[in-house]
């Protein structure tokens, strides 16, 4: 069982997940500050560049986002009456679809995605899909011509994990408000201004509450009473079944950030160094390109023989990497650099074991191959910036 711990750490919000034994998953935010990742504005364009088939567009306070013209070839125009190609100058809605990192602009597009706990509403989506980790064949069979009614022309909808585990009303149900959603957000944006923002989404910490899967999460504490306050109202009104578990923590003596020891937790989270149990460690190296991580056998001294002892390392370095993953944020490209395994058999298992450990993953990741140098390939969808560029 998972908790969710929400606190204050150098005056942000900070919300760790821990696994009942170690944090894998950590956040940081501004107090007060709006998150643009998810939001829907309505924006001006700025630049059509044709040689990259990208536009630039501007959402306001001099933010520019990066819109592609290959992955959105229909525009959602706020003039009714204006259709056809994109030019400079044209008011546009477009959602924060990546957050901006390092020296890339954010990523924006026009086909709006509403996410709840159960489902996800995707407009210029295409037929009905659902979570990689739900594997009943059967039990999507069963609920797909349910929803399919539920959807129209021009839109696509995804089952969430959590979606399984509810009933088809409250699949329905939860649908239906989605369209509401967005149905009311078009029909208002052409008497809205430009820059404006029509629809804000939750704060980083609430997504993480709706995000969490229910039948994992035990508790969801917070020592900060107008945090409190915040979840409390948003459960209340969104998850309301979940509500039981929200608690104020109110010992002065030994706030959150000490009790989980927030300070140590995120010196070791950004540490270029991770020491195994076995006595082995990892290297992780963010660059500009790519993550590297390299598997070193360190102070172990094992009584089985050499190729034993190297799969038991490399077995526990792919556990742990599955986790720094998530808890860091890394994403992208990622080059493992496993100590080199002389069978066949032994790099089947590995592979077998990474892949395990990646599919718990919220984030989509995926074990590519093993290169000709033995490197071992990975990638792990953008969304949110790495935990060393929120530190900065």
């Amino acid at each position: 069982m998972s908790k969710l711990v929400i606190t204050y750490w150098n005056q942000r919000i900070c919300t760790v997940l821990t696994d009942g034994r170690k944090p894998v998953q950590l956040s940081l935010e501004a107090d007060g500050g709006e998150t643009s990742l998810n939001s829907i504005y309505i924006g001006k364009v700025q630049n059509v560049v044709k040689n990259i088939n990208a536009a630039f567009v501007d959402i306001g306070n001099g933010v520019i986002g990066y819109y592609s013209l290959n992955d959105n070839q229909r525009h959602l125009f706020v003039n009714p009456a204006r259709s056809g190609a994109l030019r400079n100058g044209d008011e546009i809605i477009v959602q924060v679809a990546r957050e901006a990192v390092k020296t890339k602009a954010l990523g924006l597009t026009g086909k709006l995605t509403l996410t709840g706990r159960l489902a996800v509403l995707k407009l210029g989506g295409k037929g009905i899909g659902f979570s990689g980790k739900i594997t009943d064949r059967k039990w999507k069979e069963g609920m797909r011509p349910i929803l399919a009614e539920e959807v129209d022309d021009g839109e696509g909808l995804i089952v969430r994990t959590n979606g399984q585990d509810a009933s088809p009303q409250e699949l329905t149900e939860e649908i239906r408000a989605l369209k509401r959603r967005l149905q009311k957000l078009l029909e208002q944006a052409p008497y809205r201004s430009c820059y404006s923002c029509l629809f804000q989404a939750p704060s980083a910490f609430l997504a993480n509450i709706r995000d969490s899967y229910s039948w994992q999460l035990e508790e969801i504490i917070t020592d900060i009473p107008n945090l409190y306050q915040q979840i409390h109202g948003f459960l209340s009104q969104e998850q309301t079944q979940d509500l039981g578990k929200l608690r104020l923590y109110e010992d002065e003596l030994m706030p959150l950030g000490k009790l989980y020891a927030l300070d140590q937790v995120i010196e070791q989270a950004t540490s270029r160094r991770v020491w195994l149990k076995s006595g082995g460690y990892l290297v992780i190296e963010p660059t500009e390109a790519l993550v590297v991580i390299d598997v070193n056998t360190g102070k172990y001294s094992g009584r089985k023989t050499m190729e034993e002892t190297i799969l038991k390392i490399n077995l526990e370095a792919a556990e742990e990497i599955g986790r720094q993953l998530r808890l860091r944020n890394l994403s992208g490209i990622i080059l493992v650099d496993f100590i080199d395994m002389a069978t066949e058999e032994h790099k089947e298992c590995l592979l077998g074991h990474l892949k395990q450990v990646v599919g718990k993953d919220p984030v989509k990741t995926t074990v590519v191959d093993i290169t000709p140098l033995n490197l071992v390939e990975l990638t792990r969808k953008k969304i949110h910036r790495p935990l060393h560029e929120q530190l900065l």
